[in-house]
């Protein structure tokens, strides 16, 4: 992928986020060992790494749910370890998220699902709710399956409507966790492009995990490798491909790294 690298100056040298020595510890484990990322505006960064190293902590970390024991994050320019709670939420609203299991609620139809937030944390009307929904819904491919109920779906479907879901309110930043997983190539494959697609429509910043080499191939504008919960390598694709001596990203590339 191109960008203008015009874009990238709003939040000047530090990024859209930016993580500077963070560690994190749960329980007696230290999960994050200074960790330091910088990602601009616009870009679509993926993380790599086997299972338990950190991946998901550190999506949470950024988002703020998991507390930092040493370290300092940024979020749009803003420092969110140890801000009050209100300013938490207020720039976590500004940033969607796409579940690796979709997390649709079952006794809510598809409409409700993408317009949960606007029905029960706004003034709109349910019209003008239906109306963005619609919208939306279209944007994703999934135009007309308004009253359909989660269990009627498939799994791409419902990868669908919780992109469409985590989109409606046009965040700028989007987290999306292993969005392939458990979809046959074909499905993975159209989900791929629906996430260049909405990527370019909506100018988002994305940062995937994925262990899906054909996905981290065609989204990503860098990949970082997250091992023994430091970053490990971090580059384009080609880069890491042509370069990189590491065993975690030669087994990545070759697609038999471990699942999970």
């Amino acid at each position: 992928m191109h960008r203008d690298d015009a874009r990238f100056t709003i939040y000047g040298m530090e990024g859209i986020i930016s993580l500077r020595n963070v560690r994190v510890r749960l329980n007696s484990t230290e999960v994050l060992k200074g960790i330091n990322l910088e990602v601009k505006q616009g870009e679509s960064l993926v993380i790599v790494g086997s299972s338990g190293c950190g991946k998901t902590v550190l999506l949470k970390t950024i988002l703020g749910l998991i507390p930092i024991t040493e370290g300092e994050i940024y979020l749009f320019g803003e420092k969110i370890n140890g801000a009050p709670k209100s300013k938490i939420m207020e720039l976590r609203s500004r940033v969607g998220m796409v579940f690796q299991s979709s997390a649709l609620f079952d006794s809510l139809t598809v409409w409700e699902n993408v317009g949960f937030y606007y029905l029960n944390h706004s003034t709109l009307t349910d019209e003008k709710i239906r109306s963005l929904v619609r919208d939306i819904l279209k944007d994703v491919g999934m135009d007309g399956f308004d009253e359909f109920l989660p269990e009627q779906l498939s799994g791409g479907m419902k990868k669908r409507v919780s992109i469409a879901r985590a989109l409606i309110s046009k965040p700028e930043i989007i987290f999306y966790d292993e969005p392939t997983t458990g979809l046959d190539p074909i499905m993975a494959e159209s989900i791929t492009q629906l996430l260049i697609d909405m990527h370019k429509k909506f100018k988002t910043t994305d940062i995937t995990v994925t262990h899906d080499i054909k996905l981290a191939a065609h989204i990503s504008d860098r990949i970082a490798l997250i091992d023994n919960g430091t970053i490990e390598e971090l580059g384009t694709f080609e880069d890491l491909r042509q370069k990189s001596q590491s065993p975690l990203i030669r087994s990545f590339m070759e697609g038999h790294n471990e699942k999970g």
